[in-house]
């Protein structure tokens, strides 16, 4: 393997970790702050389904990624340094903020960036690119609406029940929570999958995109790695900053969240898990009162979500240019 290729695997396992510790918020904020698990437990079980689920539910995401959005052959492995790059740069940028932004966003818009530099607007394929901006601007739509009705449905079927329901709602987030980290662990390490298998077609060690078993392995490792240590400032903002969780809110967060990712994991849509969860948690919270929700943060989020794909596109674009000029 040549040294491009070997820097390509290793700031895409990179992006992949950063992805596991920037998300981390996502899957356990709401059972943390309803009280259902300790945080390290919640840590813990999380890492473990993330790693898990790449080999259980295939790898359509990995496809669209590594397949649907550029053209290979227009493409260099120095295109995929600087998306990576790009991508990296803007999620330490948000995860020092604390910042809930989309790891999804900023490695399509660090791939634009990059190849719109690198390789021309000819080397894009819009159907694949429409296709994954579409599923990337109505996944969070769909995890407010879908929070909403599943928070109301789940309050008409516990009517007239006493308080001690809570405790079916705490324990219920064992299964709601591993199905949402294993949803993650399918829909986000496949795009590191993705990634790695494209720099191997570019290289000439794959005749075809077809994602090596070792490329699973590596890339749901990475995530699960970057899982178990956790986003503090993140889980913060998500399980605190909207309202005030109760475990019927984190119960249908994760249910309804997990649903949405599965369901797009299966079609091979990439999604943004922030997106969704963040705006699940928004839907449940509105189902009992709009009053309820902290609309400011909300704001903060979506504002972030409409800045990162131009951003991680600036840089990544800026990388691809320094990358030219120094090999001249």
């Amino acid at each position: 393997m040549s040294l491009q290729l070997y820097i390509v695997i290793a700031l895409a396992l990179a992006f992949d970790f950063l992805n596991g510790i920037h998300d981390s918020s996502n899957i356990v904020a709401t059972m943390i702050s309803s009280r259902a698990f300790r945080p390290q437990s919640a840590l813990a079980l999380t890492a473990i389904a993330e790693v898990l689920g790449p080999f259980l539910f295939g790898v359509a995401v990995a496809t669209t990624i590594g397949e649907e959005v550029a053209q290979s052959r227009a493409l260099n492995l120095n295109v995929l340094i600087a998306c990576l790059v790009g991508a990296i740069v803007w999620n330490l940028i948000t995860w020092f903020f604390g910042i809930p932004s989309s790891s999804s966003h900023a490695l399509i818009g660090g791939m634009l960036g990059a190849v719109l530099v690198g390789a021309g607007f000819g080397a894009i394929k819009l159907q694949g690119l429409v296709k994954v901006l579409i599923a990337l601007i109505t996944s969070p739509l769909i995890g407010f609406v879908i929070g909403f009705i599943f928070t109301r449905v789940i309050y008409f079927l516990v009517r007239g029940a006493t308080p001690g329901i809570n405790e079916f709602f705490k324990r219920g987030q064992f299964v709601t929570a591993l199905g949402m980290a294993f949803s993650h662990g399918t829909n986000d390490a496949q795009k590191t999958m993705g990634i790695i298998t494209l720099s191997l077609v570019i290289a000439g060690y794959l005749p075809e995109f077809r994602v090596p078993t070792w490329v699973v392995a590596v890339s749901a490792g990475a995530i699960g790695l970057g899982t178990a240590l956790g986003g503090w400032r993140l889980i913060h903002t998500l399980g605190g900053r909207f309202y005030r969780i109760r475990p019927l809110h984190s119960f249908s967060t994760q249910l309804s969240s997990g649903f949405v990712i599965l369901l797009a994991s299966a079609l091979g849509l990439p999604v943004s898990t922030s997106q969704v969860v963040s705006s699940a948690i928004i839907g449940v919270g509105s189902s009992e009162s709009f009053a309820k929700v902290r609309w400011s943060v909300a704001e903060e989020i979506i504002t972030a979500w409409f800045v990162t794909i131009p951003a991680s596109a600036a840089v990544s674009a800026g990388v691809y240019w320094l990358v030219t000029v120094l090999k001249q």
